[in-house]
């Protein structure tokens, strides 16, 4: 099998971890289950201890349209799907071009904006051990029940690129730091924000080595400088333990950690 070395420092958008050996997975399925499979780590906290990581190779980075369906493969970044579907006058994937990440992660988590999410247009995935309907797939928000490796999903086709989509979505995306993170660290609770429930708990733009709690958004984790995987850490479980004494509420992460000795 194929290895890459990757350092997370540089890779992640945390820019937090060290450089890793990871296996790129091809045509051969048989040892799938031995890695984690990761994407462009845009959501991911990767410590110094990692579990063995693996990720896809380029042979599935591509969009193709075929039978009136967009198919895209897992590898592809979303960026590249955004402006395939600008140039082709496709509608209804706007929202892609605010949301970092490769398409295999994307549709993982049901990425999206407010009501704008991957499963509004999905038709079907194609993961290593077959294809499935949409229909077949439990989801909601910012979640799909999918465990094995996604390696292409397809869309349905609609012609009609918004341009005041991609405005509104700009919008959307304005109030969110710049500097390194991996977007929302936890999702809102029902009813509720993740944002409005640390700041209540005195935690917004407390630092923790070179990390924090945005001042801009209070629900993104970032990283000022040199951030360390363990200020990281403890900002999270602290926000838990607050929340939870405060609100009797359970923060659920929405960020991927990735150590087993934590």
């Amino acid at each position: 099998m194929k290895t890459k070395q990757v350092n997370f420092k540089k890779y992640s958008s945390f820019k937090i971890g060290s450089e890793v050996s990871i296996a790129l997975l091809e045509n051969d399925f048989s040892d799938i289950d031995k890695y984690y499979l990761i994407g462009s780590c845009n959501n991911t906290l990767v410590g110094n201890n990692p579990p063995p990581l693996m990720m896809l190779d380029k042979m599935y980075d591509y969009i193709k349209i075929e039978n009136n369906t967009l198919k895209v493969g897992g590898a592809t970044p979303s960026g590249k799907v955004a402006s395939f579907c600008k140039k082709n006058n496709i509608g209804n994937l706007e929202f892609l071009a605010h949301l970092p990440g490769k398409l295999g992660g994307l549709v993982f988590m049901n990425a999206g904006l407010k009501e704008f999410e991957i499963f509004n247009v999905l038709v079907d995935v194609t993961t290593t051990e077959g294809t499935y309907k949409k229909e077949t797939i439990e989801y909601g928000y910012r979640y799909a029940n999918i465990n094995k490796p996604i390696l292409e999903a397809s869309f349905s086709l609609e012609i009609g690129y918004d341009v005041s989509k991609v405005e509104m979505f700009k919008k959307m995306r304005s109030n969110q730091p710049s500097i390194p993170s991996a977007g929302s660290c936890f999702k809102n609770p029902k009813g509720d924000y993740a944002g409005r429930l640390i700041e209540a708990v005195g935690l917004k733009g407390v630092m923790k080595g070179s990390m924090c709690f945005s001042l801009e958004h209070a629900n993104f984790l970032v990283n000022n400088g040199d951030g360390e995987f363990k200020d990281a850490i403890w900002l999270i479980n602290e926000a838990k333990r607050r929340v939870q004494e405060e609100f009797d509420i359970l923060l659920e992460c929405e960020i991927i950690i990735l150590e087993t000795q934590y």
